[in-house]
C-alpha cells in the first residue's frame, strides 16, 4: 500500500487484527497499544485540498483525531490540537508530524468537559492562527458498563459533558470567527444506529450528536457554514483498550463487519478531509458512515 489513492481489496487492505487482551487506565496512551494503529503517518499523501485553512481538532493526540490532524496538515491546513494533559506523550508525536508537513501546529491541552477550557481552546487557536475555518469535534469518552444499575451518575454526566456539551461549547465559541466556506465536522458513531447494551451512555450521546449536527446544519447553511458528521464503525484506537470494551472482547474486535475486520484511523481521515474541503460544498447535514459495511438508516 502506497497511499490513500491506491486501488486494492478493501477486505485485505489492512490485516484483520486479533488484539491481545489488554487494559489501560482511561484515557490511555496509543504508544502502549498492541498492535499500534495506522494513522496514515507513513501513507497519507496531501494534494493541497485544505491549503491555507485553519483548523481545531479535538482528541488529536491519537486515533481518529490524530489521523485527521496529520491529513489536514498534509493537505495544507494549520492545526490546533486539543487533548488531555495526560496524553502529552502521544500528542507530541502528532504535533511533530504536522510541523514536518510545513504547517503550524498548536498544542492546546485541556479537558473539553470544562466549558472554560472549550472557550479558551477556540480563543487560543484564533489568536495563534489569526482566524479559524474548520472545527472537528472528535474527542469522546467511552467506558463500558454492563448493567444500568452500575452506571454511576458521575460517569453518565461526564460522558454527556465530554461528548455533547463540549460540541455545543466549542461550536458556539467558534461561530463568531467562522466565515462563509467554513465547516464544522462532528464525530458520531455506528453506535447511534446499532447501540451496544454495554455502551448505553456513549450510544446515547452519539445519537444526540447526529441530531445536533443536522439541526445546526440547517441553521448555519444560510450563512454559508456547513455542518456534517462522520460515523465510524469499529476502529482500532486506544479508546477500546482503555475501558471502551471488555478486555476479553478485544481479540474479536471488528470481525463482525462485512469486510471482516476493524478499521484503521488512516481510513477515516479522508472522510474528514472531504467534508472540510470545497469538494463537498453541496453536502450539508450529512452523516457519512465509515464502518466497513455495517447497514445504517
Amino acid at each position: 500500500m502506497t497511499d490513500q489513492y491506491s486501488f486494492d481489496n478493501p477486505a485485505t487492505r489492512y490485516p484483520s487484527i486479533e488484539p491481545p487482551e489488554q487494559q489501560q487506565s482511561e484515557p490511555g496512551l496509543e504508544q502502549k497499544l498492541e498492535p499500534t494503529p495506522d494513522l496514515g503517518e507513513h501513507s497519507y499523501r496531501g494534494t493541497g485540498r485544505l491549503e491555507g485553512r485553519k483548523a481545531i481538532v479535538t482528541g488529536a493526540d491519537s486515533g481518529i483525531g490524530a489521523a485527521v490532524a496529520i491529513a489536514f496538515a498534509r493537505e495544507g491546513a494549520d492545526v490546533a490540537l486539543s487533548y488531555l494533559p495526560s496524553e502529552e506523550e502521544d500528542a507530541r508525536r502528532i504535533i511533530d508530524l504536522a510541523r514536518d508537513a510545513g504547517r503550524m501546529a498548536l498544542a492546546i491541552p485541556g479537558d473539553i468537559s470544562d466549558p472554560t477550557y472549550c472557550r479558551e481552546l477556540v480563543a487560543a487557536a484564533v489568536d495563534g492562527f489569526g482566524g479559524l475555518d474548520i472545527v472537528v469535534n472528535n474527542a469522546g469518552k467511552q467506558q463500558y458498563c454492563e448493567r444500568l444499575e452500575d452506571l454511576s451518575d458521575e460517569q453518565f454526566d461526564q460522558t454527556l459533558r465530554t461528548n455533547i456539551y463540549s460540541m455545543f461549547w466549542i461550536s458556539k465559541a467558534a461561530l463568531p470567527h467562522l466565515s462563509p466556506g467554513s465547516t464544522i465536522i462532528n464525530s458520531t458513531s455506528v453506535q447511534a444506529y446499532k447501540p451496544s447494551p454495554i455502551l448505553l451512555d456513549y450510544a446515547t450521546t452519539k445519537a444526540a450528536i447526529n441530531a445536533f449536527s443536522k439541526a445546526l446544519a440547517q441553521q448555519l447553511a444560510p450563512r454559508g457554514i456547513r455542518v456534517n458528521a462522520v460515523a465510524p464503525g469499529p476502529v482500532w484506537t486506544v479508546l477500546q483498550a482503555a475501558g471502551g470494551r471488555p478486555p476479553d472482547d478485544l481479540p474479536e474486535f471488528g470481525k463482525s463487519t462485512p469486510l471482516g475486520r476493524a478499521g484503521q484511523p488512516a481510513e477515516l481521515a479522508p472522510a474528514y478531509v472531504f467534508l472540510a474541503s470545497a469538494e463537498s460544498s453541496f453536502v450539508v447535514g450529512e452523516t457519512l458512515n465509515v464502518n466497513g459495511g455495517m447497514p445504517t438508516p
